[in-house]
């Protein structure tokens, strides 16, 4: 079976103009470590990015204008706590805890 040249323009056109585009979230990420360390900023993270959080990591502060989800684990997998912006969430150091954004 051909399909005509159009219609698989039609539908290829279709596919890529209602794909969502990937964006930044505005505002920062900020991760509580240590007293003896700086704070861990993460400017504008991808929409749909995985950030493992460092091994001292102790609290979370999303202060962005989205969700972030903390997660167990250091690949996003499964769900997570949501952090709404301008609020946080400890996070026990162990260096095996990452956030994603919405």
């Amino acid at each position: 079976m051909r399909i005509p040249s159009a219609v698989a323009a039609l539908v290829l056109g279709t596919l890529f103009l209602g794909a969502a585009p990937a964006h930044a979230a505005t505002g920062e990420v900020v991760v509580f470590t240590t007293e003896f360390e700086d704070l861990v900023r993460y400017s504008d993270p991808e929409s749909g990015s995985c950030v493992r959080l460092p091994a001292t990591a102790h609290v979370l502060v999303n202060l962005t204008d989205t969700d972030v989800s903390l997660h167990a684990g250091t690949r996003c997998a499964g769900p997570g706590v949501t952090v709404e912006p301008d609020r946080g969430w400890h996070a026990p150091p162990s260096g095996l805890f990452s956030f994603s954004v919405a």
